[in-house]
């Protein structure tokens, strides 16, 4: 089973990009940093974003929805998102890279858990905040820019998804699949 990851800043589009994916049949697997805020706040945690164990949070939420991705599925499957990102988040807030994340990175590259060519969707030339995007979009592209040398760093190939309407993206990510 093809399991690809979709990649990039935050508000760059990748929630839209991922809904059409799945409209058209494809199957999803949804973000975890985005649920792990809001649970955190429905807690009473304003910020969980701020807290070393965020990383290691979204890391075991994201290894939870990669095992529960049937594997004897043909079909491919969409990831927002891989340990990888959790990487670069943990890179951009400052933190240390944990044990666990540390390890979760290195387990994905050497299994191969994730096609080696990621899709990474580029900025749209703004940001929206939301309860769990807080970013300017000057730090989004800072962002950006450490979360593709992230990936480049760890051998990654990076498949360009431009700017462009949903549809226009979409298209391309499944050709890219047929080529």
């Amino acid at each position: 089973m093809p399991r690809h990851v979709l990649t990039g800043a935050p508000g760059a589009g990748k929630t839209a990009v991922l809904r059409l994916l799945e409209v058209r049949g494809h199957a999803v697997v949804e973000e975890a940093a985005t649920d792990v805020i809001a649970l955190a706040g429905a807690l009473g945690r304003a910020e969980p974003w701020h807290e070393p164990a965020f990383v290691d949070e979204v890391v075991t939420l994201q290894r939870r929805r990669q095992e529960a991705v049937r594997q004897d599925r043909a079909a491919a499957v969409f990831f927002d998102r891989s340990p990888v990102c959790t990487l670069a988040l943990s890179r951009y807030l400052g933190f240390g890279t944990s044990r666990l994340l540390a390890r979760e990175v290195e387990r994905v590259v050497a299994e191969g858990t994730y096609d080696g060519r990621v899709f990474f969707v580029r900025n749209q030339g703004f940001v929206r905040a939301t309860p769990a995007r807080r970013i300017s979009f000057e730090d989004s592209l800072d962002f950006e820019r450490l979360h593709e040398r992230t990936y480049r760093d760890l051998g990654f190939e990076l498949v360009e998804i431009p700017a462009a309407p949903v549809a226009d993206r979409v298209t391309l990510i499944e050709r890219s699949l047929n080529a």
